[in-house]
Formats: C-alpha cells, structure tokens, sequence
C-alpha cells in the first residue's frame, strides 16, 4: 500500500534505493490517485535509470522554443505555429489529447471560413512537434499519435491560357515576366526559380539542372530549355550568381509583384504555383507520358518498389519539351475552327466511290471468312435481289474460278 489520504486528498509514496519519494496526486478518487501514482513510479524510474527525466508540465510554448532551437524546423513549422501558440502556449503538453485538438478545430472555423485541408495541416505540425518530444524522452506517448483527420476535398486547379500568358507578361516588370517564363517552360516551383544560380544552366546542351529543391527527387533534377527560354538566358546571361535578381540584388519574395500583375493584367486570381500546374498540363495534353512528366518536376515515383528502378533518360525529356513547344505553337497559331475542318478533311470516307477499297469492301469480310475455311458448305441459293452470287463474286474477283466451274458442269453426265 503506497496511497494514504491525507484530508480529502490522496498521497503517494514510494521508496526506491531505500529513499521515500512523495508526491500528492491532488485528487479524492481513488482510481484516479492509483493512475497518478503509476506515472510517478515510471518516472521514478526512468531517473534511477539515468534515463532524461519526463517534463509533462512542460508548457508548449516551451516546447516549440526548444523545438525551433534544437530541432530540424521547416518553413512550414514556422508558418503553423504562428497560428498554433495563440491557442496551445500555455496549455501543458500532458494535457493535450484528441478532444483538444477537436475543440481547437472549432475554434479555427469559429475564427475564419477555413477549409479542412487547412486545419488538418496545423493539427500535423502539433503532432509533429509532439513525436518529437517523444523522441527526446519529454513524454511517454503522443497523445495525437492515432488522430483521425478529416477527409479532404479536392479543389478546382486553375489552368492558364495562351490569351491569359500573354496579358500576364505583357502587364508584368521585366523582372517577373522573367520569373513567369520560366515557370511555364520548366515547371519549377517558386522557391527553385529563386535560388537557380547560373552555374548550374549548361548552354552548350541546352539543359538547366536545378539548384536546390524542397524534395530529393527535385534536387538537381535535368530540364532540357525551350527555345524561348534559352534566348531570354542569353540575353541577360551572367558567369555566376543567381539568374533571378532585381537591381543586381536576390529575390526573396513576389507576392507583391505577382498581385499587382494580376490586377493590371485584369484576369482571374491565380496562385503562382499554378504556373507550375500549368506546366504539367500542357505536357500532358501534348501526349507527353506520366513518368517523363514527374521526372520533369520533380515529383516523388510513388511508393511502388519497381519505381526504384524507374529513370527517364534525357533524350525522353527533350523530346518532351519538343511537344510542348510543338502544342503551344499549335495552339497559338491555328484557330478551332480551321482546327476543326482539317479533322473533317482527314477522317477516311465511306462513299460508294471507295468501294474498292478493301478496308470499305462490305463483301470483303465475308470473301475472307468463306477463303480461310474451304471446307464448309456451299452457300445457299441466291435470293431476288440478294446480290450476285458466291461463283459470280469468285468470277469476278479470281478471274479463272467461274470457267473452272462451268468446265466441271460440262463434264458431269
């Protein structure tokens, strides 16, 4: 027996190496007080084993600083916690469980008109943050460890026209109209643009090989130039450095910039990243197959073990970009109408005039079926107005078979 309760509140006690170690476990239930006086002993425990020592009144403010100091913090950690300690600064680690993360899920739809996706992405960082923890030895279990999020709908992906790509470069500062192109002829994302440094673009074979990448499977990842692309280079080609600057100095960011083209340019709202999502889809209308199309961007092969042995080679990639240059030029040049006409003129005709084309030949199917199977029976006799019959068709598509059969009616008695 270690609980005693003292007053109305139960105490436990518990000796380790012949030293008593007390603690209140603040309650008078006393199935409560035995939860309370398990945890006690593990931590107990834990420090008699040199182990580090649970803190599970740690508060997550603390957590997160330690986190961001000690911690491989992303960009995206930074952006969620912005949004996270409002809520959970001062609330202990220990406490945190599913129904907090619920209760702070109506808190963030209370707040604004947010979207799952959105909330489902903070609930992630918080999880995130918590395995860790875990990993330190600051807790025992992560209490979001198993949370169910909510499903996820999927959301219109706006694609640019040729008519939209020009009021937007025509609107932009030469500066980001160099940025847009690019976008559109190698489907980089915003932060591989900015840090593409000219060292890496090899003039000799056309091919840009990207700087840095936010995904392994982008890191110098091989983008054959269009032709576009390689004259803009050219004209603004420097040995070293970045090849995106404004006033000699690095971009960082152009979400001003990007605003403010969009309203001259009078078109729909568009993210930048839809540039890139531009990209893809031309490739893809061009006939361009999914795995040179991943192999372009920088996607992920998938969990599939045979993508491991998957490689596009450089020559699929040029020709990938030899359709998409192909198709922009199509559809820049050609209008739907005449576009249409040239389908009319090209599909094969079924006119009468053709007849003697074997691909059109009614009555070439059954010749070929009767021919491969000399053994059957002969055909019936011919009906009124059934077409010539099967001696006469031979006669006029063999030459010698109908004489052939008149000699054998000659000679039979």
């Amino acid at each position: 027996m270690s609980l005693f309760k003292r007053g109305n509140v139960y105490w436990a006690y518990v000796w380790i190496n012949g030293i008593r170690h007390h603690k209140s476990t603040g309650t008078p239930n006393r199935r409560k007080a035995e939860l309370i006086e398990q945890q006690f002993k593990e931590e107990l425990n834990l420090r008699r084993h040199h182990l580090k020592e649970l803190e599970p009144n740690l508060t997550f403010g603390e957590l997160a600083a330690r986190f961001l100091a000690n911690g491989d913090a992303k960009a995206w950690h930074l952006d969620r916690l912005k949004v996270l300690l409002p809520y959970f600064a001062d609330i202990p680690i220990s406490h945190i469980s599913k129904s907090t993360a619920r209760e702070y899920r109506k808190y963030r739809h209370k707040q604004r008109k947010l979207s799952e996706t959105t909330v489902n992405r903070d609930l992630e960082a918080l999880r995130h943050l918590l395995y860790w923890a875990l990993d330190e030895g600051v807790i025992l279990a992560n209490p979001l460890s198993r949370m169910k999020f909510e499903r996820e709908r999927r959301k219109k992906r706006p694609v640019l026209s040729l008519e939209e790509e020009r009021l937007l470069l025509n609107a932009a500062s030469p500066h980001l109209a160099q940025i847009i192109t690019v976008a559109l002829d190698t489907g980089m994302r915003r932060g591989e643009i900015l840090a593409q440094l000219w060292e890496d673009i090899d003039f000799a074979r056309d091919l840009l090989n990207v700087t840095h990448s936010k995904t392994p499977e982008g890191e110098a990842r091989e983008i054959p130039l269009t032709t576009r692309l390689r004259d803009l280079f050219l004209n603004i080609r420097k040995m070293t450095g970045p090849v995106c600057t404004y006033k000699d100095k690095t971009i960082h960011r152009i979400k001003t910039a990007w605003k403010a083209t969009l309203r001259r340019a009078a078109i729909r709202p568009l993210r930048f990243h839809d540039l890139r999502h531009t990209f893809n889809t031309r490739l893809m209308e061009a006939g361009v197959m999914q795995e040179i199309r991943k192999a372009l961007m920088g996607h992920s092969s998938g969990e599939d073990i045979n993508s491991i042995y998957t490689h596009v080679e450089l020559p699929a990639k040029r020709e990938a970009v030899r359709k998409l240059e192909q198709w922009v030029k199509t559809q820049t040049l050609t209008p739907k109408g005449e576009l249409n006409d040239r389908t009319e003129i090209n599909r094969p005709h079924t006119s009468p005039a053709h007849g003697h084309d074997l691909g059109h030949d009614p009555n070439h199917g059954a010749q070929a079926v009767e021919e491969e199977d000399p053994g059957r029976s002969s055909p019936r006799p011919n009906r009124e107005g059934a077409g010539p019959s099967y001696g006469a068709r031979r006669g006029a598509e063999g030459g010698e078979a109908p004489a052939a059969e008149a000699r054998g009616r000659e000679e039979t008695p």
